[in-house]
């Protein structure tokens, strides 16, 4: 593999499930862009937005997806809004592969109701207004994830698209 996989989806999609897997597979690095962010600035995600609220993060976001070009190729869960802002979707496709991780509103909500206090942008959120959110959000950034190289339809199977996916990004 000679250049990045970039895993994008919202919350909960399961961008660092399958990403941990896809890079077992192909023999690179897994790289969650969340913790490389939290390495490198020495705080945690919710730190920076409670400090410089979510457009000082999605800055220092974008300052370190920049620095992935510099890293050898690896597999890479980017955060949920990385490819909406900035020019980060064409970055990416630019150095690398990426590939949407589609996931129903339904099996966000299930996936993401017990995780609202590890998540900024829902720990004050009730049921309702999480449905509410993930639709809303969903519905705003699906023309960015849309751009991906390959839409991975997680409500679908499994096995036979990561496969899929081995045969096309794997080793030359």
């Amino acid at each position: 593999m000679t250049r990045h996989v970039f895993l994008t989806g919202f919350m909960g999609s399961g961008k660092t499930y399958w990403g941990k897997i896809l890079a077992e597979r192909l023999g690179v690095p897994f790289l969650d862009l969340d913790t490389f962010i939290e390495e490198n600035e020495g705080k945690t995600i919710a730190e920076i937005f409670e400090a410089s609220g979510e457009n000082g993060f999605r800055i220092l976001e974008r300052e370190n997806l920049l620095r992935l070009a510099a890293l050898p190729p690896a597999v890479v869960a980017t955060g949920g809004g990385t490819p909406c802002f900035f020019n980060n979707m064409r970055w990416m496709k630019k150095h690398g592969t990426t590939i949407y991780l589609k996931t129903s509103p339904e099996i966000l909500f299930e996936r993401l109701k017990n995780e609202r206090a590890q998540r900024p942008l829902l720990k004050n959120l009730s049921e309702t207004e999480l449905k509410n959110f993930i639709q809303k959000r969903l519905e705003e950034r699906e023309p960015f994830y849309r751009q991906a190289d390959f839409v991975w339809n997680q409500d679908s199977g499994t096995s036979s698209y990561l496969q899929k996916i081995l045969m096309i990004v794997g080793p030359k």
